[in-house]
């Protein structure tokens, strides 16, 4: 069994835990923050659990990886729709 490290803080100890470090892990950008973020405020049962079992950056960088493909299919489908437009208009 792995005997835990206790802090005090105040009068209460409290366990010493660390997570794990990512080394080579790219940082999230915006859709993975604010994925985040609405976990850390919206569902902190979840956003605990997940930090814990240290999968939380795994599903935001998933969620950070679906946006910028969604973002890239969409903006790809607008830049076609422009082409086809100006086609049009100039002949």
């Amino acid at each position: 069994m792995n005997e835990l490290d206790y802090i005090r803080a105040g009068d209460y100890l409290v366990p010493g835990l660390k997570l794990s470090d990512l080394p080579g892990a790219p940082p999230l950008s915006k859709y993975g923050m604010m994925h985040k973020e609405y976990l850390r405020e919206e569902k902190p049962i979840l956003y605990s659990t997940l930090l814990l079992s240290e999968k939380l950056y795994q599903i935001c960088s998933e969620v950070d990886s679906a946006a910028k493909h969604r973002l890239t299919a969409i903006t790809d489908r607008a830049a076609a729709h422009e082409i086809i437009l100006s086609e049009l208009v100039y002949n």
